[in-house]
């Protein structure tokens, strides 16, 4: 299994805004998992400009490093690494989310984490670490039944009912999908994953294909960025803003969700805001 080297570790932590290396200790995997969700948006970027990355574990640590982001599979993948470089424990396990109007489903479209760690009185605990969902939970959650408010959204942890002895994240009803559930199996690899990340980022009928799509939570709610529709959700409620101009959707996308497009040319940053603006206006018109 990949370890990252010190220097790629301190590389990664400055990244999300972390100053040092600490032991594995629980409070320190919390404020590592709210960096994560804080620094690094969930994006489609690359798929939609039709230069997907891999998700291999070097691949995407390379990715985080290059100021660069992307979707679960590279955000849990490269946190996995992170965390395992650290000391902590990790697992991977296969999942399924549930979209709106849909049936719970296990089918490897999501890449799920559980770290274990020991508490005072020397019991092995099992959490949810979980930072490639789009409007993901802030903290991990315990994997321990129960209703769990991260403002401004709850979280609950239910059994599975589509695999025994399996569990269930059910997202809040204001966010954008049902929930999802995970195999208790655990998976060596990233090979189970890896069809599914092609069809995601290649195959013309992925959700993901033609959208160009980037997400952000922080302490207090969460960022959406749809094409030119810019959603901001606060306790007090859902913000929308329409992105009317190049340089209003640049400096949107850097100051709030932290993406330089530093992997793109002047040229090609035009382009994508073209294909952006003609999906906007087909939108507005449906």
């Amino acid at each position: 299994m990949y370890i990252m080297t010190s220097e790629e570790i301190k590389a990664y932590l400055r990244r999300i805004g972390i100053a040092e290396i600490q032991p594995p200790t629980r409070p320190y995997l919390f404020e590592l998992h709210k960096a994560h969700v804080k620094k690094l948006s969930w994006q489609t970027v690359d798929i939609f400009a039709g230069a997907p990355a891999g998700i291999d574990f070097r691949e995407s640590v390379q990715l985080i490093l290059n100021r660069r982001s992307g979707y679960c599979f590279h955000l849990n993948g490269a946190f996995s690494v992170l965390l395992r470089s650290l000391g902590y424990k990790v697992s991977l396990h296969r999942a399924g989310v549930q979209p709106l109007g849909a049936e719970p489903r296990i089918n490897s479209f999501h890449l799920g984490l559980t770290v274990s760690l020991m508490n005072e009185h020397d019991e092995e605990e099992l959490w949810i670490v979980d930072v490639g969902l789009g409007d993901m939970p802030y903290e991990p959650l315990p994997l321990h039944p129960g209703t769990y408010h991260q403002e401004p959204l709850s979280y609950k942890v239910v059994e599975s009912g589509v695999i025994s002895k399996g569990w269930r994240l059910e997202h809040d009803p204001l966010a954008s999908f049902v929930g999802v559930d995970f195999d208790p199996a655990v998976v060596s690899d990233l090979e189970e994953f890896k069809p599914k990340h092609e069809y995601y980022s290649r195959a013309a009928d992925s959700p993901w294909f033609n959208v160009f799509l980037i997400r952000q939570r922080h302490e207090t709610g969460s960022n959406e960025l749809r094409g030119c529709m810019w959603n901001k959700r606060e306790s007090n409620g859902l913000k929308k803003t329409e992105i009317t101009t190049k340089s209003q959707w640049l400096e949107v996308l850097g100051d709030v969700f932290g993406e330089q497009l530093v992997n793109y040319s002047n040229q090609e940053r035009d382009e994508l805001w073209k294909r952006v603006q003609i999906a906007h206006e087909e939108w507005k018109a449906q």
